[in-house]
């Protein structure tokens, strides 16, 4: 059963970040499920610590832009989402290629939600884990 109140649509979520952070780092949404929604990011030159590999803020960004597209597709267009609170485990490092992330709900209330986002690499191990809870307001 699906989550959103409006389908996310990959296409559109690009574009309204274009000439962002996001687009900045090259972050690419990619598909969108009855309950989760992912996007990709490259290990490269702008996502990468001074040890070359993949900077902990980097994979923070993912994960609240995720975090955040998702809440925004799960309320009616009278209200909007703020982040509170967002934490991360740095897993594993990841040194070249793509890392994917992928926000599933663990709660969608009328005040509050609370995502989990889960970074891999291409190989599909687990590179970080972070969780957001996003505040629901009412547009004035």
């Amino acid at each position: 059963m699906a989550i959103w109140t409006r389908r996310p649509d990959v296409n559109q979520i690009q574009h309204i970040h274009l000439n962002t952070a996001v687009d900045r780092l090259g972050i690419e949404f990619f598909d969108v499920g009855d309950d989760w929604i992912s996007a990709r990011m490259p290990v490269d030159d702008r996502t990468v610590q001074p040890m070359r590999i993949l900077h902990g803020g980097a994979s923070v960004v993912l994960a609240e832009t995720l975090g955040s597209c998702a809440a925004a597709h799960c309320i009616n267009a009278d209200k909007y989402c703020v982040g509170l609170d967002i934490n991360a485990n740095h897993i594993r490092a990841a040194r070249s290629g793509w890392v994917l992330g992928i926000a599933r709900p663990l709660h969608v209330g009328k005040s509050t939600q609370v995502w989990e986002i889960r970074i891999t690499d291409e190989a599909e191990k687990l590179v970080c884990v972070a969780r957001i809870t996003m505040a629901v307001l009412k547009r004035e």
